[in-house]
């Protein structure tokens, strides 16, 4: 019997062997590519995220801003009502030691308000004086004649004095230098009606 050639049986499992270690060499695997523009949409997200974080930020200065110019105003009102609260202790409790420095009487036309031209003249010597004299304070009476309703009266004096009041802070008089009061009408017989419808304002001065 002859012998069968090696290479017969032999060449079906080596071309097999080749085969399978072709197959698995990483010489043939191939490479994984990038997905082109997979990241996009998350740099876009990102950036959209910042941008809103950076325009908080910015409200947020503006709220701090804001925040630090409110408190530097009520700063300043709070002394500014100190300095009044001030004045007006000193002068309440002055009120009786004062003394008065001038008087006048300030005449209105029946059922009016109106200050005349002569009044205010007179009002207008009476404010300079004041601001000269920083230490005066003016007090204010309001009166009428009789006639008409006793409540109508009261509230007509009060306008008089609200008046003269107004005219003095126009002209630089704080309103803590002004007492007024309401006094209503003016009965005795012997004063002309003319004389009733008034304001008197008298300058008082601290004792020296």
């Amino acid at each position: 019997m002859r012998a069968i050639p090696k290479t017969g049986v032999l060449s079906p499992f080596l071309l097999w062997l080749f085969a399978g270690c072709a197959a698995t060499s990483p010489a043939y695997v191939a490479p994984i590519q990038p997905v082109r523009g997979a990241d996009a949409p998350l740099d876009q997200r990102m950036s959209a995220m910042e941008g809103r974080i950076n325009d908080m930020n910015q409200r947020l200065d503006k709220v701090d801003g804001a925040v630090a110019g409110a408190q530097s105003r009520a700063d300043e009102a709070v002394q500014k009502a100190d300095g009044v609260n001030s004045r007006l202790t000193r002068l309440w409790s002055n009120r009786f030691n004062q003394k008065v420095s001038d008087s006048l009487e300030v005449y209105f036309s029946p059922d009016s308000i109106e200050l005349t031209d002569a009044a205010q003249t007179a009002l207008l010597a009476v404010a300079k004086e004041m601001q000269a004299h920083p230490t005066l304070t003016v007090e204010l009476g309001g009166y009428t004649d009789p006639r008409g309703a006793l409540d109508y009266n009261y509230g007509l004096s009060q306008r008089r004095v609200d008046t003269v009041r107004r005219f003095l802070m126009d002209k630089g008089i704080q309103l803590a230098r002004i007492q007024a009061a309401s006094l209503g009408p003016i009965s005795d017989p012997s004063i002309p009606d003319i004389k009733k419808r008034r304001v008197t304002v008298r300058l008082m001065a601290d004792p020296e």
